[in-house]
């Protein structure tokens, strides 16, 4: 599976001089990207493309090559997988589609017999391929200009739909999401979302993976990898396709038919995998397992600037199962005191004209107090008095604890461009309570068991 991501030598089947096909951006997103391993272009009517030598067949290049990427039209794909088998080209993503995603089984089962006789693992037909932050391999055939490059970091992606992984890695990248890799796997032809869980599961540079399938090829070994897994690093996942429309949406995306929701839902709290209710949440959950010190209990101390958004947090944090904290007598008589005016009980509510200084207070004694495992900060921008410092002062505090801290703050540009200041220090982010609630439940639940 190493090839997928870190291949050193990779041939590119199928590149045209057309800037606007499908072999020709991947082409630029290598240039692009700085990738540093060797790429050869293959084009049988072409003698260079973008200044490189363009080779009639994988059979012409004298060096070894790792991968070989495949975009040319459907019909021509078994023919240039038997080329590669000649050539040793033990691994292939192949972007091309029009498979049994669209009633073509004849030639489906002409590629699989061909995978099969030339020893080729392939990602795919019909797939985005995959990306490494870390190694800048990037098969992705849609151009940067389109679509955002996360920078390196410990999330990494596996999805059957590359419609859903394209704009999800383009919009968690813009939110300031730092990803490993990226898997789109298409039609599962041999390798699934098995294989790349096992693999993620196994990469050093991935502290979480997030999981979007549409059906699970092969159940009982899902099962048995999801499970050894899980108990090395947290999986979250969202299953498309849970009503009978969905489901039919499904067949016709991947050709694979999806399964009873209730069945998938069942299977994921079996192998202690984190059920996602959408994609915003996966990724909100994702965060908290990225950059989140481990949490010791599921006490959490509000502090707020907006009394009602403290009501707010706690209305999520008890429906939750989750446990307000309840701060030491020593330590609130201590912070009353200093802050006479505020209210210091859970929620704390530091009031409309609370300061950094105020916050920097509060907080550092939330973080000290035993009986309080995790801190819910409540910072609403707008408020005058609260300048810019904060975002250091939390951060610096971040850096020095180790309880967990998470961050809500609604509002516009402003509060948007402060927010992924935090984000990119490794404070994670949200704009409502109940998001954050959800996330932190769900990061408790799994280091609880």
């Amino acid at each position: 599976m190493k090839n997928f991501f870190s291949a050193q030598s990779i041939a590119l089947v199928g590149v045209s001089k057309d800037p606007k096909k499908v072999g020709h951006v991947i082409l630029r997103n290598f240039v692009d990207g700085e990738y540093r391993g060797k790429v050869f272009v293959v084009n049988p009517n072409a003698d260079e493309i973008l200044g490189r030598k363009s080779y009639k067949s994988v059979l012409d290049i004298k060096e070894q090559v790792d991968l070989a990427i495949i975009a040319v039209p459907a019909e021509l794909v078994p023919k240039v997988i038997d080329e590669c088998g000649k050539k040793k080209i033990r691994h292939a993503i192949i972007v091309t589609a029009g498979f049994k995603e669209v009633g073509n089984h004849r030639l489906d089962q002409k590629l699989e017999l061909a995978l099969k006789k030339n020893r080729i693992l392939a990602l795919g037909p019909n797939c985005l391929g995959a990306f490494d932050a870390y190694t800048k391999m990037d098969s992705l055939f849609l151009p940067r200009y389109r679509m955002q490059r996360p920078k390196e970091g410990g999330i990494s992606f596996v999805c059957q739909s590359g419609a859903v992984g394209s704009a999800i890695l383009d919009y968690a990248t813009d939110k300031g999401y730092k990803f490993s890799k990226f898997a789109s796997y298409g039609n599962a032809m041999n390798v699934d979302e098995s294989d790349l869980l096992e693999y993620m599961g196994n990469d050093p540079n991935t502290k979480v993976i997030c999981l979007y399938v549409e059906a699970v090829k092969d159940g009982k070994k899902f099962i048995k990898v999801a499970k050894e897994v899980s108990r090395k690093k947290p999986i979250i996942a969202i299953k498309g396709g849970k009503t009978e429309e969905g489901s039919k949406a499904a067949l016709s995306h991947t050709g694979s038919m999806a399964g009873s929701a209730a069945i998938y839902s069942s299977i994921f709290r079996q192998c202690n995998v984190i059920e996602a209710a959408s994609l915003g949440e996966m990724f909100d959950i994702a965060k908290m397992f990225e950059i989140c010190a481990l949490p010791m209990g599921r006490r959490v101390q509000v502090i707020t600037n907006g009394g009602g958004y403290g009501i707010l947090s706690t209305d999520a944090i008890v429906s939750s199962g989750l446990k307000m904290a309840q701060m030491s007598a020593e330590v609130l008589k201590d912070l009353r005191k200093q802050m006479p005016a505020i209210t210091t009980a859970n929620p704390m509510d530091l009031l409309g004209d609370a300061t950094t200084e105020r916050y920097k207070t509060a907080m550092n004694a939330a973080l000290k107090d035993y009986s309080v495992d995790i801190v819910l900060m409540i910072v609403l921008y707008q408020t005058p008095l609260v300048t810019t410092d904060i975002v250091d002062v939390i951060v610096e505090t971040n850096d020095l604890c180790r309880k967990p801290i998470a961050c809500v703050s609604t509002g516009g540009e402003f509060t948007e461009t402060l927010k992924k200041s935090l984000e990119s220090n490794g404070v994670p982010c949200y704009n409502f309570p109940e998001e954050a609630v959800r996330a932190i439940a769900k990061f408790v639940q799994y280091h609880r068991k």
